[in-house]
């Protein structure tokens, strides 16, 4: 790729106490790029998304958007340069309706919250039903997002967060909870808005199968820092990556039983797990 950077980590760290969560951390990502941050837990991935969103600030290390350093800017005004982020845990107003809760995102997004308030009801309609057809839930609309799946839920909150007309998208487990079909379905989606927008994303996940059908990089911290990155097929052929994850250099043929970041686990008590404690 020969695009200039969109998102450009340099030489990140943060510390707690004596404990060392970021470590020299760096990578680029660019518009219409799926870049997945994995890793066992205790890696970093937090921590890492944390200071790139604003929620925490680095001890060291510069985070570039467009060549303006953003480290240590509080989230909001991260937000405001076009950052958008989907959490863990859809947060979406349940007694709203579904458009109205992009409409509420349109109206925070040109500073109209406050200033419009009666009429706030009637306002960016046409705009947020725009949104909600692209993401398929125009005929959602009305329903009240108390009244949705859970699956639903989650796509309301990608809509919401395409309403700030974001360069940079960051996806905190955007699938956790969902069954396979959909975690899959949401991912498909982003994918395809991804390329038609020319946005940017970075997002953490744990279910491995949704990570390496769908990202077109990958990174993977350990202890901290980046131990490898690059395409799908060559984390998968990484043996350092399949030692992290699990003690061993075997690495994954095709789904078969040898382990490695693309196979599900079996947790100890036997139910299925992913590759991604």
């Amino acid at each position: 790729m020969n695009a200039p950077a969109l998102l450009s980590v340099q030489g990140l760290r943060k510390s707690f106490g004596g404990v060392q969560a970021v470590d020299d951390v760096g990578f680029e990502l660019r518009r219409g790029e799926l870049l997945a941050m994995i890793g066992p837990n205790g890696a970093g991935k937090s921590t890492c998304f944390n200071m790139i969103n604003g929620q925490l600030a680095p001890d060291a290390g510069r985070v570039l958007l467009h060549g303006t350093d953003i480290a240590g800017r509080k989230p909001r005004e991260i937000w405001r340069m076009g950052v958008g982020r989907t959490f863990q845990v859809a947060a979406t107003y349940g007694s709203m309706t579904v458009v109205e809760n992009v409409q509420m995102a349109l109206l925070s997004h040109r500073r109209e919250l406050f200033r419009f308030w009666p009429r706030a009801a009637a306002m960016h309609r046409d705009e947020a039903l725009g949104l909600l057809a692209q993401v398929g839930l125009a005929d959602r609309a009305d329903d009240p997002c108390s009244t949705l799946a859970y699956g639903d839920i989650k796509t309301v909150e990608l809509a919401v967060a395409l309403a700030n007309a974001p360069k940079l998208l960051l996806m905190d487990e955007p699938t956790a909870g969902m069954a396979p079909r959909e975690r899959n379905a949401l991912m498909a989606l982003t994918r395809r808005l991804v390329k038609e927008m020319e946005i940017g994303v970075l997002f953490t996940e744990h279910s491995m199968d949704v990570v390496f059908a769908h990202a077109d990089r990958i990174m993977v911290l350990a202890r901290g820092q980046l131990i490898a990155q690059g395409t799908p097929e060559a984390i998968r052929a990484d043996a350092r990556v399949a030692e992290v994850y699990f003690g061993s250099g075997k690495l994954v043929q095709g789904g078969q039983a040898s382990r490695g970041p693309g196979a599900e686990t079996r947790a100890p008590g036997g139910e299925a797990g992913t590759a991604n404690g």
